[in-house]
């Protein structure tokens, strides 16, 4: 049986990882053997060799996150896990907004919207530390950033608001949706960085 890549389905930008990673897996030269899917239990987690979490609103996605029980299956995943935006907010270890449970995954502290409002969204090409080729082509939409990390966090891209892209062993953290274009590179780094 090939890998399995888990993405948590509760709200958010679903659909897009899904196709991403799959993209991803191809390039890779696994896409024939490997398996993408949606996670909305503990039972969905077991196997996954990696779990995505997807942008959306990160209080509903915390407080689902409580619902399904998946809190501590998620805390305890041995894979990596690809989040991205409310992801970001969502494994960090402090958080400016109390009504959100973070998962601690990620020595980090993270401003929840930094960036304001919707129509503060933008579109930006960043230099990603250790990644060839040309920048990412980077979309924010009610970003956060991280305001602090920790030793063993590596951070990877910042923009002048402050750091937006991490990594910590096979976990990755970006402030934005790689998943909305059609460079899966950082997609890619995070499989290999999971061994596959």
């Amino acid at each position: 049986m090939g890998v399995k890549v888990g993405v948590l389905a509760l709200q958010g930008d679903v659909s897009e990882h899904i196709d991403a990673f799959f993209a991803a897996l191809s390039r890779r030269g696994c896409g024939s053997t490997a398996t993408v899917t949606e996670v909305r239990s503990s039972q969905d987690l077991a196997g996954c060799a990696a779990l995505a979490i997807p942008g959306g609103e990160s209080t509903t996605i915390s407080r689902l996150i409580e619902k399904n029980q998946l809190h501590e299956p998620i805390r305890n995943f041995p894979g990596g896990i690809f989040a991205t935006c409310a992801g970001m907010v969502l494994v960090a270890s402090r958080v400016d907004d109390p009504r959100i449970r973070p998962l601690g995954l990620v020595g980090m502290a993270v401003d929840r919207n930094a960036f304001g409002r919707q129509r503060e969204s933008f579109e930006a090409d960043i230099p990603v530390d250790g990644l060839p080729g040309q920048p990412f082509h980077a979309v924010f939409i009610r970003a956060p950033v991280a305001t602090a990390i920790d030793d063993n966090v590596r951070v990877l891209a910042r923009v002048e608001q402050g750091i937006v892209a991490v990594e910590c062993g096979k976990h990755m953290a970006l402030a934005f949706h790689p998943e909305l274009g059609r460079d899966t590179r950082l997609h890619e780094r995070f499989l290999q960085a999971c061994g596959i």
